[in-house]
């Protein structure tokens, strides 16, 4: 049975590039890139070189780049970190209903510190109105976290015209861009947002390393205390083996960004026609004009999603009912139930999500295998 795999949103397969760019710095580079010794400047000057090329990708300077274990440690120390640091300002934050929970877990933390927290509410397609985010600032809010593109049903949100609102207003602005880098071009300054996370392993990195960038004089409390790596802002011996591989797979992904994004677009082209022409009701879930092109979230009209995931798991293929940090469980996703309060779709979306090594005959595969299996379930 020859298995694939459309769960990309949720972790990708190392490039072997990436494998072979890393594995010197397990064996022969292998130094702490603090010790002042040839094997600690040996490590440093890869972790420099990696700092310098990742901060080119977001039009950032290598100072404003924060290495951190992943997308969820760098949506907290933007949030939980600039908070605490700068509570003497105000205590009002402003995010959205359909936030990762990396960033709704963070602020629920802060309410029970003494935040308030305003939850703006999205539209049927996952997109946030601007006038809603300036109706609910006021005098003491003093941050703003809208992520860049929704790990579940893909939709954009309009970042750059809230930034340039946010800027005039001396808000700081932080957007959760993990499932957005790689596939789309970002620029912090034409974005106006002052602090910016992204995570390795879902661009053909290694898991357990990511970034936040945090535009210079937008100070943080760290949340991690010890050493001064990381100009004082995240302690502890860097990751030098998988931020060397961060780097390329970012390199690579910036080289393919266009090939990726028609190709995915393919993708998504030709399962709907499947579809279609099989007579399969589905609904779209989110934006079919302003989305991430490498993620399509459906909901297959009487489909219990468990019996459908399962069927297709049968048939070699690796689909996802969501983020996957819920995955496992029985629980309806924020996400839909943000754009479909109470809608019977909700509980059979099931999100295909594509990446490094899916081709276009797998997606024959892929619809065909869905339209039986929806079938079976049916009769």
């Amino acid at each position: 049975m020859n298995e694939i795999y459309v769960d990309h949103a949720a972790t990708s397969p190392v490039h072997p590039i990436v494998v072979e760019e890393m594995l010197p710095f397990f064996t022969e580079q292998f130094g702490n890139p603090s010790s002042i010794h040839r094997f600690g400047r040996q490590s440093r000057q890869a972790l420099d070189k990696a700092r310098m090329m990742l901060a080119n990708t977001i039009g950032a300077t290598p100072e404003e780049l924060i290495f951190t274990s992943g997308g969820t440690e760098a949506d907290n120390l933007a949030i939980i970190g600039y908070a605490k640091r700068n509570k003497d300002k105000g205590k009002h934050i402003i995010t959205s209903t359909l936030e990762h929970h990396a960033v709704l877990h963070s602020c629920k933390a802060l309410e029970e510190l003494g935040f308030e927290v305003t939850y703006v509410p999205v539209n049927d397609e996952g997109e946030i109105s601007v006038q809603d985010v300036v109706n609910e600032m006021r005098e003491d809010t003093i941050l703003v976290t809208i992520m860049y593109g929704n790990n579940e049903i893909g939709t954009i949100q309009p970042i750059a015209e809230i930034g340039a609102i946010l800027k005039e207003k001396n808000i700081a602005f932080h957007t959760d861009a993990v499932q957005a880098y790689g596939i789309e071009q970002l620029d912090v300054n034409e974005l106006n947002v002052d602090f910016l996370s992204v995570s390795s392993h879902k661009i053909n990195g290694p898991k357990g390393v990511g970034m936040l960038y945090a535009r210079k004089g937008k100070h943080l409390l760290p949340s991690l205390f010890g050493g001064e790596q990381e100009r004082k802002r995240r302690a502890g011996t860097e990751n030098v083996a998988s931020i060397v591989g961060f780097a390329k797979a970012a390199e690579l992904f910036d080289e393919q960004r266009e090939e990726k994004r028609a190709l995915y677009k393919q993708f998504q082209d030709r399962l709907l026609d499947i579809w279609s022409s099989e007579g399969v009701k589905y609904v779209r879930n989110g934006s079919s004009s302003n989305s991430l092109p490498h993620i399509l979230n459906v909901s297959f009209e009487g489909v219990p999603v468990e019996s459908l995931l399962v069927n297709l798991d049968l048939a070699g293929i690796a689909a996802s009912s969501g983020s996957a940090c819920t995955a496992g469980t029985l629980q309806i996703s924020h996400v839909l139930e943000a754009i479909s309060p109470n809608h019977e779709k909700n509980s059979s979306a099931i999100r295909f999500s594509f990446g490094y090594g899916n081709t276009l005959v797998q997606m024959e595969t892929v619809g065909i295998e869905t339209v039986k299996a929806i079938k079976r379930i049916q009769r």
